[in-house]
């Protein structure tokens, strides 16, 4: 350790001239020898140093989100060249270039903040050794080996031997009391960290080796800082610990306003965007407008959440526009099925006829029976059977023709039917 700090002895000064200069603001409210202006300072120095690595932040959810997308099509080219795996780097390579990513940009943040850690480990252990380093002369020396953060001091170990913490000033059991409730704190923070970016910032609809490894790493990580903490200084726990307080919001904060298409993030982010939409029955900013003209821009891509957010425009009579505000529009506008096709959302669905009681059956099958004989045709009165019965013998002198005009009827005997018959075949004797 002591090799590596040596070699990132160059960027010691910038470091150790920061914390003086905090420590002088701090030292001013709290006293120059207290634990709160030297801890206080080292916490600044991380909220300094992670400011200035947004902007790598940034790349990294970028480039995180590139190799979630390019996972289906690595594990075709794995499974493709599997018994090749020199063809397989090669087109991982040209995967790569084609898409614009790149492995490493995810290990940015760490990579960049390495050096400030192990420059701030080089100045905590020339305060452990009573060596000055950088710009921190003999006074400032002492005034930080005087401090101590909870009863324990800034260059104390967890693995130190009594007599050196007794030689600064401070008990065995305190310095492995603090260091060890430091080192859960700081394990748990990493664990949280990658547990909410597994949990609810990931697509649950691809299933790669890549959700894996990531569910093995969040397991590693905290104990792999549970191992080397015990060699690190009070001091150094302090800024770690910070730091990994400090990525834990700065991810919670992403999940929440820019979380991962497709993960369960994205779908409490559009039912929050849609109650917000719908209430205001407009987009309230850029950032609003931003979103909704992406998932407009889909069309028939859109995943469940997308199509989900839609819908729910549709609902209330709502449409989101390819320039990313929304406006109202008419009943019955499409809306979109799982599948991505549109249906008619106005449409009325059809009604199944109601239950009727048995009193209302019986009332309105009385009402059925009055109502068919106020239809039956009147019966014919004796007049008209004279008169039908008058017309049949002048019919007969006509030679059984009826008169013009009048249809001619045949009148079936009893027991016979209607139409030829056929003869009887005579019987054998």
């Amino acid at each position: 350790m002591d090799t590596i700090a040596g070699f990132f002895s160059f960027i010691t000064t910038p470091v150790s001239w920061v914390i003086v200069q905090f420590h002088s603001l701090y030292g001013a409210i709290f006293g120059p020898d207290t634990g709160w202006a030297w801890g206080l300072s080292i916490v600044s120095l991380v909220i300094l140093i992670r400011i200035c690595l947004i902007p790598l932040f940034v790349k990294q959810i970028k480039a995180t989100r590139a190799m979630q997308t390019l996972q289906p099509e690595m594990k075709k080219i794995q499974e493709r060249y599997k018994n090749d795996k020199q063809r397989q780097s090669e087109e991982m390579m040209k995967l790569y270039k084609e898409t614009g990513t790149n492995p490493l940009s995810s290990c940015l943040p760490i990579l960049a903040q390495s050096p400030f850690f192990f420059a701030l480990y080089h100045v905590l252990n020339g305060i452990a050794t009573g060596t000055t380093i950088g710009v921190i002369d003999d006074n400032l020396l002492a005034s930080a080996r005087k401090a101590h953060i909870f009863g324990a001091p800034l260059a104390a170990k967890f693995t130190d031997s009594a007599d050196k913490v007794a030689s600064l000033g401070a008990t065995l059991t305190d310095v492995r009391v603090v260091t060890a409730i430091m080192i859960v704190l700081m394990s748990a923070s990493q664990f949280y960290t990658q547990r909410q970016l597994m949990t609810k910032n990931v697509d649950m609809t691809v299933k790669t080796p890549f959700m894996q490894q990531q569910k093995m790493l969040m397991y590693v990580f905290p104990v792999m800082f549970a191992v080397f903490g015990i060699n690190f200084p009070v001091g150094v726990l302090v800024y770690w610990l910070t730091t990994n307080v400090w990525t834990m919001g700065q991810q919670m904060y992403v999940i929440r306003q820019n979380p991962t298409p497709g993960s369960k993030a994205q779908a409490a982010h559009l039912e929050r965007l849609l109650k917000h939409v719908t209430h205001a029955e407009k987009t309230r900013n850029r950032r609003e407008r931003g979103i909704v003209k992406a998932i407009v821009a889909k069309g028939r891509d859109r995943n469940e959440f997308e199509r989900k957010f839609i819908n729910g425009l549709t609902k209330v009579n709502l449409a989101a526009q390819a320039d990313g505000t929304v406006i109202k529009s008419v009943a019955g506008t499409l809306t979109e099925d799982e599948d991505g096709t549109q249906a008619t959302g106005g449409t009325p669905k059809r009604q199944q006829p109601k239950r009727q009681s048995k009193s209302q059956r019986q009332h309105g099958t009385a009402q059925g029976a009055a109502k068919d004989e106020s239809e039956a045709p009147e019966p014919m009165s004796l007049e008209k059977k004279d008169e039908a019965e008058d017309a049949k013998p002048e019919a007969k002198q006509t030679g059984g023709k009826p008169a013009s005009g009048t249809p001619a009827r045949s009148k079936a005997k009893s027991g016979q039917r209607k139409g030829p018959q056929r003869p009887k075949s005579p019987s054998k004797k």
